[in-house]
C-alpha cells in the first residue's frame, strides 16, 4: 500500500463509520482501512482517542473525530468530482442541517431502541424506547414530506446529509419499520441503496449481520 493514505478506523457494520465510508467511495479516495475487527486497530484506536467512539481519520499529523467531520475535511483536502459539500453557502447550510437531522432525530432515537435490547430485562427502559420509536416515527413523517420532489436530501446533488442518510435510514427501517404510506421516504431509502457507493459498504457489512441485537431482517 502507497504510504501517507489517509487511515481510517472503522467497523463495516456501524452506521457512522459507513457514513465516512460512502464519502471515500463516492471519490474513489485511497485510503487504509483499519478494520475494528482487527485487535490491532482496535488498540490503535484506543491510544488516538481514549473515548473509542469511531470513525476516525488520521491524516498525516491530523487527527480528525465525529462522522460528519470526517466527511468535510474529506471534501476540503481530498476532494473528488462528488463535493458533498456545496460551495453554495446557502445550500451547504441546507446539508448541515439535514445531516444533524438524519444524526439526532433518525440514528439517536434508532440506537436507543438497539442498545435497549441488550440490557438485562430488569433494567430496559420501556418508556425511552417508547419514546425513541415516536421519535422515529415523527422523523419519518417528516422527511417523507421534505423529499417530496427531490432526488437527494437538499436536491438534485448528493452531499454530506446522503451519506448520513444512507446507513441510519438502512438501520432505522430495521428498528423501527418505515410505514408503506410513506412512500416518498421508501423510495430515497431504495435510491440510497442502488448508490454504489453505499451499495459497497452494505455489502462489506454483510457478514456481520449477526452482530444486530434485534434480528437482522432477510432483506436489503
Amino acid at each position: 500500500m502507497p504510504p501517507n493514505l489517509p487511515r481510517l478506523y472503522a467497523h463495516p457494520f456501524s452506521s457512522y463509520s459507513q457514513k465516512a465510508l460512502v464519502a471515500l467511495y463516492e471519490n474513489g479516495t485511497a485510503f487504509e482501512y483499519r478494520s475494528l475487527e482487527e485487535p490491532e486497530a482496535r488498540e490503535e484506536l484506543a491510544a488516538l482517542w481514549p473515548m473509542r467512539r469511531f470513525p476516525v481519520l488520521v491524516d498525516q499529523d491530523r487527527t480528525i473525530l465525529e462522522a460528519s467531520c470526517i466527511v468535510e475535511y474529506l471534501d476540503l483536502h481530498h476532494p473528488g468530482p462528488v463535493r458533498l459539500i456545496p460551495a453554495d453557502s446557502a445550500t451547504a447550510l441546507e446539508v448541515r442541517m439535514l445531516d444533524r437531522v438524519f444524526d439526532n432525530y433518525v440514528s439517536t432515537p434508532q440506537q436507543k431502541v438497539v442498545l435497549d435490547s441488550l440490557r438485562p430485562a430488569d433494567s430496559r427502559d420501556d418508556y425511552g424506547v417508547a419514546e425513541a420509536r415516536t421519535a422515529l416515527e415523527t422523523a419519518y413523517a417528516w422527511l417523507d414530506r421534505h423529499l417530496a420532489g427531490r432526488e437527494w436530501a437538499a436536491g438534485e446533488d448528493f452531499s454530506l446529509a446522503d451519506c448520513a442518510a444512507a446507513p441510519f435510514l438502512f438501520y432505522a427501517d430495521w428498528t423501527h419499520p418505515i410505514d408503506p404510506s410513506l412512500t416518498t421516504l421508501h423510495a430515497y431509502r431504495a435510491r440510497l441503496l442502488a448508490r454504489p457507493s453505499f451499495a459497497r459498504a452494505v455489502d462489506e457489512a454483510r457478514p456481520y449481520r449477526g452482530y444486530f441485537p434485534l434480528g437482522a431482517p432477510d432483506r436489503d
